[in-house]
């Protein structure tokens, strides 16, 4: 674990970083969440990590569970941006390139009209297969043949290259077996070795080891009608934290995915630890593509594997275009500014609609910036 810098040290006001501790608090005293985390970088030194609330709801049956510095939070589709990363990498080593046909190094993949998809394709959310395939329940995910079938038979629903439309698990799948295709390594394996571990991440998985379920909040759904995918209760199982699924179950502290965004804010080291080149950091973060995206109707600009300018991120005082990250579905958002050398990560258990849950986001992103000097 990093260890915490003085706030003046870094150009950081402290009386209003306190604000954001109150905000933090408040919060979950207004019931918006159960429990949080939640961590902050400027220019590579941790001014702040906290936590708060409960792991269980903190009422009913049973005796409430408070959050503590140990416990990892799923973080849905802010697991995206740590899957991207790996093909930062294996880019970097020459292993790949963006517009390389994904069949190049997956044969098998070029089926039912996904000939001409490339990696740019999907770190972008253009491959034209959004939709999670009804033949692959949740039951089948441990099992990786089943998983890579079914993204070889999965048919395209849009011209490939040709529209913006979130995938918001296939994503996932597809990278993670192009990384084992090129690498050798499973998804898992390469992510421990290549990023978690170098950069002391102790607390982030992606396929959750035996025996850490204890340490892992479920999520807690806050409003009704706020998850029609069900993805709140199916992505709090045990048997799916297990699986590799690289679009949407990671879990991780918030100290660790603000950590992952302090690196790419410093270009790719952080307290000596180098997993990228600065030039492979700048590559990710680059404007690809912009417009509505016709997943989720909304207006959206991506790089590779990154959203830029997001609302849940604050309002940058310098150009909206270099501050870059990922929210995860009614929980959370990791991200980072180059203009200001901020990295944060907010993970809350409580699942909400985009309306309160982009607000409660936005609202402590933006506190973060204002305490900037």
């Amino acid at each position: 674990m990093a260890t915490l810098t003085k706030p003046d040290a870094v150009a950081m006001d402290s009386q209003k970083l306190e604000q954001v501790r109150q905000l933090f608090q408040q919060q979950i005293d207004d019931g918006l969440h159960p429990g949080a985390g939640l961590a902050v970088y400027r220019y590579g030194n941790l001014v702040l990590d906290i936590h708060g609330g409960f792991v269980n709801g903190g009422g009913g049956a049973g005796t409430p569970e408070p959050v503590t510095a140990d416990t990892m939070f799923v973080l849905m589709s802010s697991t995206k941006p740590l899957t991207a990363s790996c093909l930062y990498m294996l880019k970097e080593r020459g292993k790949i390139a963006w517009d390389d046909l994904v069949s190049k190094h997956w044969p098998e993949f070029a089926q039912n009209g996904k000939e001409t998809v490339t990696i740019r394709h999907i770190l972008t959310h253009r491959g034209g297969f959004p939709e999670t395939p009804a033949s692959l329940p949740p039951t089948d995910w441990p099992d990786w043949s089943k998983v890579t079938h079914a993204m070889e038979q999965a048919t395209p629903i849009y011209t490939p290259g040709e529209t913006m439309a979130y995938h918001p698990i296939n994503y996932g799948w597809v990278i993670a077996e192009i990384v084992r295709r090129v690498d050798g390594r499973t998804f898992d394996r390469f992510l421990a070795e290549e990023l978690t571990a170098p950069l002391g991440m102790s607390n982030t998985y992606v396929g959750l080891p035996a025996g850490l379920e204890g340490r892992v909040s479920r999520m807690h759904l806050m409003e009704a009608d706020a998850d029609a995918s069900g993805y709140s209760g199916t992505f709090s199982e045990p048997a799916v934290l297990r699986c590799i699924v690289p679009g949407a179950n990671g879990v991780a502290t918030a100290g660790d995915l603000a950590r992952f965004y302090a690196m790419m804010e410093r270009k790719g080291v952080i307290d000596g630890a180098m997993v990228l080149q600065p030039k492979a950091v700048e590559e990710a973060v680059e404007l690809q593509v912009e417009g509505t995206d016709q997943s989720l109707g909304l207006f959206a600009q991506r790089s590779l594997g990154l959203a830029l300018a997001d609302i849940r991120m604050g309002t940058p005082t310098g150009d909206p275009l270099k501050t870059f990250g990922h929210g995860g579905a009614g929980t959370s958002i990791g991200w980072a500014d180059f203009d200001s050398g901020l990295a944060v990560g907010y993970i809350t258990n409580g699942f909400r609609g985009s309306a309160t849950n982009n607000a409660r986001l936005a609202a402590v992103s933006q506190a973060v910036r204002d305490a900037c000097i």
